[in-house]
């Protein structure tokens, strides 16, 4: 019997990441929602105002025995950028930005030493991503969940989340479920 183990992250709308992390292997679960600000139970519509301080995220449940947290980092730091404060290509807002929130303090000391890594091997010239605890995780609507699969022919899915997908199976290839 495995364990698992989550991660939260947020790096632009949360579908891209959703339709991502779904394709990794280790990976069991990702859910679409909203962390990181004041707001308690916040809906799509107020997250989307930038007011309420939440960071569309992802929570994503995995086996550490098949898939590392750093491994689901470095996924992260491939697919969005991390240079860019409140912004992800057409998505622009406080809302979001790229953010690790984590759950216990390796997770933290884990991010903190990619970043410095990525920084210092100058793949990156200056990451904004911002490293804080998970305070409360709140789930998305229904129709934000699987949102990428759902509706692949639509023009926001195939202009801004396929690229990502494609740069995923590009780069870490061998860490898809499809691989195993």
């Amino acid at each position: 019997m495995s364990t698992t183990a989550t991660a939260t992250f947020g790096g632009g709308c949360f579908w891209c990441l959703e339709a991502v992390y779904q394709e990794v292997d280790g990976v069991e679960s990702v859910v679409s929602g909203y962390a990181g600000g004041e707001v308690p139970n916040p809906s799509y519509r107020q997250v989307c105002t930038g007011d309420t301080g939440h960071a569309e995220v992802v929570q994503i449940t995995y086996d550490p025995s098949t898939i590392s947290y750093r491994d689901l980092l470095e996924i992260f730091f491939t697919i969005h950028d991390p240079t860019t404060k409140d912004r992800q290509g057409p998505d622009v807002g406080p809302q979001y930005r790229s953010i690790i929130l984590h759950h216990d303090e390796e997770q933290k000391q884990v991010a903190t030493t990619l970043i410095e890594e990525l920084e210092e091997d100058d793949v990156f010239d200056r990451i904004v991503t911002e490293v804080a605890p998970l305070d409360t995780f709140y789930t998305a609507e229904e129709e934000h969940q699987d949102y990428y699969r759902n509706n692949p022919s639509q023009a926001y899915c195939q202009s801004v989340i396929s690229p990502k997908v494609t740069k995923l199976r590009q780069k870490h290839a061998d860490k898809l479920a499809s691989a195993k």
